[in-house]
């Protein structure tokens, strides 16, 4: 979802990881306009889209992200997004190498 995201409303997408012992980070960067700071949240509610056409040309559900993120979390991890200083947007995968015992 990230990189078809970034692909779809970003022209383009450049993957980026970052593989230590504790953790993987995975940055997802595009080529677009980015976001406004007050989307850079409201874009991980349900059914939220920024773009508000319902065409099935530029269309989806608006749970994509959602999804995302939720996965990112289940697994101890987090998701996160953030306008460039040059422009486009940063997608931030970072997940744990493990997950602390449920207690």
């Amino acid at each position: 979802n990230l990189i078809e995201n970034a692909v779809k409303y970003g022209k383009s997408a450049v993957v980026a990881i970052d593989d230590n012992d504790s953790r993987l980070e995975i940055r997802i960067r595009d080529e677009g306009p980015g976001l406004p700071q007050a989307e850079l949240e409201k874009v991980f509610e349900p059914f939220y889209r920024v773009e508000s056409s319902r065409s099935r040309e530029t269309g989806g559900t608006g749970l994509g992200l959602t999804i995302a993120r939720s996965v990112a979390e289940a697994h101890g991890g987090s998701l996160v997004l953030s306008n460039r200083a040059g422009g486009g947007l940063e997608a931030r995968l970072i997940l744990p190498r493990s997950v602390p015992a449920i207690t």
